[in-house]
């Protein structure tokens, strides 16, 4: 074998998914003990980033009262059942999605600075973003589950090229982010979700599956190891380099499967798995919201996002009887039958919501709480009015009761603050103590 065809051979290998889930219960107490994405009750405490597209119909989402006393309306409506469970959110912005001096690109900013909180370089190529919240908590608390963290999507998949006024799709498609280069790819294939979940096959063989597919990766990762090793004293010194980089996403991969052999037998939900991609957008995304359900509930990972649609996509709703395309609709310059329309689809993205948090508090946890109450999920959408492209007065639900830290039935008017003041509460109570600052915070939120 070759260099060329051996390094070639070593990427591939690189590139192989992620081992099959096993639960990880016997951590619950360790975990408890060192306050890391635990409730008071020891319980893990599971946090959820979902992302509606292009913003809303203010006037429609917004609720007519007080703290308490609001009344749900429009969009909103549809969450009465589980106004206990919420918080409507006001008064949070992202101000470095604005343009500023970067001109047009909204769309892109709105989607990367989501859950970054920092300005992104406009480039197609030079791609540079910030860490996002949900990968700062997965830093800290990963360790705990079988998966740092999930990432989800009802959308493409796009990483390359030039998608919004000179931003590279990577922003456009991509709120969750390991580093300011390296986006966290969402899989929007439900069956690949499942797969890497719980393993292939049916029911009561998928434990079997993934220790075989376990065993055939430790015996290419020993071959390509021995392949390495006998090529190393034949390599200069700029190859060497270059299959160091290779041999430490080797390790890498040889550490995530210690990890899955740690954790033991994984579970293996008495459910189908999934065939793919529904035929039906509201199958899809009921899919996609159980599969974060099973998730948290087999406590596979604590962190979650959940891409409903990239900020511009442009999807038809011919399901609800809308078939002109959302992003050129939700450009409405005030036009009442297209204004309605787009309230329409924002109240079906609602309604969506709504079934995933009744499901969430129809399963019990561990603690006897349910899986809702141990939960914070925020919905919302990195544009406020999609008019106009503003990035104040973002839409925003928390839903959950985070273990009893959060406290629901409210609308909570925040005045003008950075979200990302809130993400620092949300660290807080998931035992992060690493982050003083994030994004363009200026302190703690609080009042949650």
């Amino acid at each position: 074998m070759n260099r060329r065809r051996f390094l070639k051979g070593l990427g591939a290998c690189i590139a192989l998914p992620a081992m099959g889930s096993l639960l990880p219960t016997r951590l619950f107490a360790a975990a408890a003990a060192a306050q890391l994405a635990t409730t008071a009750t020891g319980a893990p405490l599971r946090t959820a980033f979902v992302m509606f597209p292009n913003g809303a119909i203010p006037a429609h989402w917004w609720p007519a009262g007080g703290l308490t006393d609001f009344a749900l309306q429009g969009t909103l409506a549809p969450l009465e059942a589980m106004r206990s469970h919420i918080q409507v959110l006001g008064g949070l912005e992202q101000a470095n999605a604005n343009a500023g001096n970067d001109g047009g690109g909204d769309h892109a900013r709105g989607n990367a600075v989501f859950l970054t909180g920092v300005r992104i370089n406009k480039s197609a190529t030079d791609v540079r973003a910030g860490v996002s919240i949900d990968q700062a908590i997965a830093k800290e608390v990963g360790h705990l589950t079988r998966f740092p963290s999930l990432e989800l999507t009802c959308d493409l998949n796009r990483k390359s090229a030039d998608c919004d006024s000179g931003y590279s799709c990577a922003y456009q498609y991509n709120i969750s982010w390991q580093s300011p280069t390296t986006p966290m790819t969402p899989e929007n294939n439900p069956r690949l979700v499942f797969e890497r979940l719980f393993g292939a096959g049916e029911h009561g063989h998928r434990a079997e599956n993934a220790l075989r597919r376990m065993q055939e990766r430790r015996s290419v990762l020993d071959s390509v190891m021995d392949d390495a090793k006998r090529m190393q004293g034949r390599l200069d010194f700029s190859d060497r380099e270059k299959l160091d980089q290779y041999l430490t996403g080797i390790r890498d991969i040889e550490v995530r499967i210690e990890k899955a052999e740690k954790f033991g037998a994984g579970p293996d939900p008495v459910v189908a798995t999934p065939t793919g991609i529904p035929a039906t957008h509201f199958e899809y995304v009921q899919l996609m919201y159980d599969m974060m359900l099973l998730a948290f509930q087999t406590d596979s990972t604590r962190v979650a996002t959940f891409v409903l649609g990239h900020d511009g996509d442009n999807r038809s709703f011919g399901e609800i009887g809308i078939t002109e395309g959302h992003h050129d609709l939700s450009h409405h310059q005030n036009n009442a039958e297209r204004v309605a329309k787009v309230a329409q689809i924002d109240r079906w993205y609602v309604e969506q919501f709504t079934k995933f948090l009744a499901k969430m508090d129809q399963v019990k946890d561990v603690d006897g709480n349910t899986l809702l109450h141990n939960s914070r999920i925020l919905y919302g959408s990195g544009n406020a009015d999609g008019n106009r492209h503003t990035h104040e007065n973002l839409p925003l639900i928390l839903a959950g009761g985070g273990g009893g830290l959060l406290h629901g039935g409210r609308y909570v008017d925040h005045g003008s603050k950075p979200l990302s003041n809130l993400f620092l509460d949300l660290a807080d109570q998931a035992g992060v103590t690493s982050l003083e600052r994030f994004g363009d915070s200026t302190g703690r939120l609080g009042n949650t």
